[in-house]
């Protein structure tokens, strides 16, 4: 077990999400950054979607019994009874990874067992840690995966355009790729806010609808600025959509920091899925 003995900033319990869920409301959800939460726990053997801590300020952490604890850095701790691990924060990611030996036993909830906030579900009675929460080891099977640390490429973040061009200017992927975006501190685990322009609407575009809404859509409200949805996302959304990040860049896209720019590139979606399959990763 281990004891949370200070945290600053929000901490939660995360896993590999909930897919499949869409359907019934529920947002797939699971790591901000599901490839970093993995690098921490292939670094001590769990398959890569077990439940870990994810943390958005620095941490300290209290051994109960005998654990081992590794980052996504594939930083490794092997900590007796009482002992403690102090994990600092730079600000270098958007949010940073803590793995436990095992996995982190909490209840499966609609089968995840990542925090839900908006439904207070999952996790830690679906809420965000705190100082004195205990959490427990689950027994995970083993895996005999190498560790390497979690590495996000340099780069444009790569987005696909549409599918709701026409109520856009036929510009309005220019105006996205043509500057850098500021990433609102206003920001949260369901969506990202890009300050700096707007994107120009068509004169006489249809009015908005609801559709079903994927992680990574690029919405726009009438006179504001573009959010991009996050892991916890709504199902449905009444904006459109001018264009979604590539699958392949998502992670890099979330583990950049709040407050920090960002550029991004357009692609077809042939590319896009070319550029998937070499990763590794499924639609």
């Amino acid at each position: 077990m281990i004891e949370i003995e200070r945290v600053v900033g929000l901490a939660f319990v995360q896993d590999g999400g909930r897919p499949g869920r869409l359907r019934e409301g529920v947002p797939r959800g699971g790591a901000l950054i599901a490839s970093a939460l993995s690098a921490a726990n292939r670094a001590l053997g769990n398959p890569g979607d077990a439940a870990g801590i994810e943390r958005y300020g620095a941490m300290t952490l209290v051994a109960r019994g005998d654990v081992m604890l590794a980052d996504d850095d594939a930083r490794v701790w092997t900590l007796r009874d009482g002992e403690r691990v102090e994990l600092a924060w730079d600000g270098a990611r958007r949010a940073r990874f803590v793995a436990l030996r095992g996995g982190i036993d909490v209840p499966r909830v609609l089968g995840g067992r990542g925090t839900l906030v908006a439904a207070r579900i999952g996790g830690l009675e679906g809420r965000s840690l705190r100082r004195g929460d205990v959490l427990r080891a689950e027994s995970e099977p083993m895996t005999n995966v190498r560790a390497r640390p979690w590495l996000a490429h340099e780069g444009p973040i790569r987005i696909v355009a549409g599918p709701d061009l026409a109520a856009y200017a036929p510009r309005a992927i220019d105006v996205l790729t043509s500057r850098a975006w500021r990433l609102s501190t206003r920001s949260d685990r369901t969506g990202t806010r890009l300050e700096g322009a707007t994107v120009p609407w068509r004169e006489g575009a249809p009015s908005a609808r609801t559709t079903p809404m994927i992680a990574g859509a690029i919405e726009l409200p009438p006179g504001g600025e573009p959010i991009v949805l996050g892991v916890d996302h709504p199902t449905t959304g009444g904006y459109p959509v001018v264009a979604v990040i590539a699958r392949v860049d998502l992670d890099r896209f979330h583990a950049i920091p709040l407050g920090r720019d960002v550029r991004f590139a357009a692609i077809t979606i042939d590319h896009a899925r070319v550029l998937l399959g070499q990763s590794g990763g499924t639609t």
